[in-house]
């Protein structure tokens, strides 16, 4: 290992988690080693993680990457680090971005906030802030009951703007998100369809 890839950490030298998810490129499936990057490079929430910067970046993974040209695994790696993003919170977040990409949906923005530049607005996991649709990823913390009150306030505030909001689930994950994805491309047609209604109003009057 080069320098600055071992971390010592209560006594013990091991590597740093940039070079473990370097060293995981050899044996972990591209989609969980995107999953792996995303939770390096995601933006912690202070309050509730203790800390405030990211683990790495992609800028400093790309130049670790490029450290060991024959490492092996670096190739995935290098594909992993395109499809990398900020903004996941979860692998299974990760996992339903690239499922939607690979279904043909376009790039979805992430932490789409209901009011950009307003800290104390509602946020989606995903979402297209053009169509006016949220995606919400809700895990198994989300079944509790003061979060769930949380949540349909979140949503009720997105519904009242005009958004399609879009519930996701740990049951979606096991036929890869091909009925949420179902769910995303009607509420694209159904946008489609009132903009073009609303355009057609707006040129009669």
């Amino acid at each position: 290992m080069k320098p600055g890839e071992v971390e010592f950490v209560e006594g013990i030298w091991i590597s740093t988690k940039a070079r473990t998810w370097l060293d995981m490129a050899r044996q972990l499936p591209l989609n969980d080693l995107v999953a792996m990057g995303d939770e390096l490079i995601r933006i912690p929430r202070p309050e509730l993680e203790g800390r405030e910067g990211a683990y790495s970046t992609v800028e400093d993974l790309r130049g670790l990457v490029a450290r060991h040209p024959n490492l092996q695994g670096v190739v995935r790696a290098r594909q992993a680090l395109d499809l990398m993003r900020v903004g996941s919170d979860s692998a299974p977040e990760t996992f339903l971005r690239l499922a939607m990409l690979d279904a043909g949906l376009p790039e979805p923005e992430l932490q789409v906030g209901l009011r950009p530049g307003d800290p104390r607005a509602p946020s989606a996991d995903l979402g297209f802030r053009q169509r006016k649709v949220a995606v919400q990823y809700d895990g198994g913390h989300h079944l509790l009951e003061p979060q769930r009150l949380s949540d349909r306030r979140r949503d009720k505030a997105f519904e009242a703007a005009g958004w399609t909001v879009i519930i996701v689930d740990n049951s979606d994950q096991e036929d890869g998100f091909a009925a949420a994805i179902k769910k995303i491309k009607r509420a694209f047609r159904t946008s489609v369809a009132a903009s073009t209604v609303a355009s057609g109003f707006a040129e009669e009057h």
